[in-house]
């Protein structure tokens, strides 16, 4: 399979947008570099339908004027993963919850660490919003894109809330 793919700037640093044509599989960060092997071969394709999408639903996300995205989402994982993907999904803008909330909502209440190492591995950051999954003492934790940019996306999501 070869997907489509395009490099977009954005406050976090450069993202690298991966799509089939099922929809979108991946968003990396710019030291992402073992991911992209995996999502080999590619070709630039701005004009793919999704990250067309992507690209116009992401710039109006770090502009402040979306709240939730609406795109078809192809992520590859196992079923745990998959199941924390989904209840990532369920997060309201501005809001956070914790890795146990998150054990608790998927049914596995014990299952704590297995949902940080699920946390860890979601292929589509920002989107499937990750970075709102904080310890449940309230600290922020680790996060594939780096602390500086979850607390610059938690950040903007509350000025917004705090906004609107």
């Amino acid at each position: 399979m070869t997907f489509a793919t395009a490099t977009i700037p954005s406050p976090t640093g450069d993202l690298t947008l991966i799509a089939s044509d099922a929809g979108l599989v991946a968003i990396l960060w710019d030291d992402d570099a073992a991911a992209q092997v995996r999502y080999a071969p590619r070709r630039a394709d701005t004009h793919h339908l999704v990250i067309a999408a992507t690209v116009r639903q992401l710039e109006e996300y770090f502009a402040g004027t979306r709240t939730a995205f609406d795109l078809p989402l192809d992520p590859v994982g196992t079923y745990f993963q998959r199941d924390v993907w989904r209840a990532l999904l369920t997060i309201p803008y501005g809001e956070t919850r914790s890795y146990a909330d998150i054990a608790r909502a998927i049914g596995r209440p014990t299952a704590t660490r297995a949902v940080g190492a699920a946390n860890g591995r979601n292929p589509l950051p920002i989107v499937t919003p990750c970075h709102r999954v904080i310890g449940s003492n309230g600290t922020l934790t680790g996060f594939a894109g780096g602390l500086p940019n979850k607390q610059l996306l938690l950040a903007l999501e509350q000025r917004v809330s705090a906004a609107g």
